[in-house]
């Protein structure tokens, strides 16, 4: 069996699911989120619990079984407290303005870049640095919080870009002068 696959998912208070042919819905006081299950997983609801199971013991369903139970532990983890990534802006003049419901930033190059709102997605502005993506779908709030980094990735050599909040620079020494090889014609 699955470490991961075999451990129950809790459900906490004020979270409802339900098991529909093929798929599984959870609600919960943040929103809804559903999943359509594979062919060789089964989800089963009792207790406040989910327990989820795989049909036979081929090599993809043993690793559905694991991932499964990831994807909806997830899920139940988002309808009840939600997901927040939270991104730095580092650089002279790098600036974010919350515009409607999307962003607009300022990153150094000649124009401004607007960002549309996301459906399911809440995001808010701290200061004129600091940006909050919050939803609760955790794979979207990761993947809009990657799109906003990808707009201007940290440099490694002065650190200038869009960054996570726990995230780490590693930075690079720039060019050096050798003593002595200047003026010597080679």
């Amino acid at each position: 069996m699955s470490r991961i696959g075999k451990k129950p998912i809790l459900l906490g208070e004020g979270v409802t699911a339900t098991v529909v042919d093929n798929s599984i819905t959870l609600k919960g006081p943040k929103g809804e989120l559903s999943l359509s299950l594979h062919p060789l997983a089964l989800a089963e609801v009792s207790e406040g619990q989910i327990i989820i199971s795989r049909k036979n013991d081929i090599k993809l369903a043993r690793a559905v079984h694991g991932l499964t139970r990831s994807l909806i532990a997830n899920m139940a983890n988002g309808v009840k407290n939600g997901y927040e990534k939270k991104l730095e802006m580092v650089g002279t003049g790098y600036r974010v303005v919350k515009k409607g419901s999307g962003l607009q930033l300022s990153l150094g190059f000649s124009h401004t870049i607007d960002f549309p709102a996301i459906e399911g997605i809440n995001l808010e502005v701290e200061g004129n640095t600091v940006i909050i993506v919050k939803g609760i779908d955790k794979q979207l709030v990761g993947q809009v919080a990657a799109n906003i980094r990808a707009l201007r990735p940290p440099e490694p050599y002065k650190g200038k870009g869009i960054r996570y909040s726990d995230e780490h620079v590693r930075r690079k020494a720039g060019k050096q002068a050798k003593a002595g090889a200047a003026g010597t014609g080679k």
